[in-house]
């Protein structure tokens, strides 16, 4: 039989970016700009304040969040809602490419014909693909 050691009892590590979901997922919910310590408090567990205001100046310099002086502190909101930061992180990625144009073909080569014909829609494109609906 096995016994139980310290190891086993420790605390499940979150994978990389959990954390920073979670307190979007707060800021989200918040009925207006809120304090870091409300967002610890969202979330519970053995957090200490400092990793959340690590995440939240992280979140910052990500544009995924805002912040307005409240006193000596900060009181924090998220930028956007679930799709504008994704948005966001495709737009991150494009910008640290130097190809853009050959990152953009291979992006819209490998949409499903759903996703295609979303994006036809969304850049008033015909389904065939011409500009004007006329074949060439």
């Amino acid at each position: 039989m096995r016994t139980r050691t310290s190891q086993d009892e420790r605390p499940r590590r979150r994978g990389q970016g959990e954390l920073e979901v979670q307190v979007l997922a707060a800021l989200r919910q918040a009925p207006g700009p809120v304090t870091a310590a409300w967002v610890l408090g969202r979330l519970g567990g053995n957090l200490a304040y400092t990793t959340v205001m690590t995440i939240l100046t992280r979140l910052h310099a990500k544009h995924a969040v805002t912040r307005e002086r409240a006193g000596r502190s900060f009181q924090w909101r998220a930028a956007s809602d679930e799709a504008g930061l994704a948005a966001l992180r495709m737009r991150r990625v494009l910008d640290a490419e130097d190809d853009r144009g050959a990152v953009l073909a291979r992006f819209v080569t490998a949409l499903s014909p759903d996703d295609e014909r979303v994006l036809r829609d969304l850049l008033g494109l015909p389904e065939d693909g011409t500009e004007d609906g006329t074949e060439r």
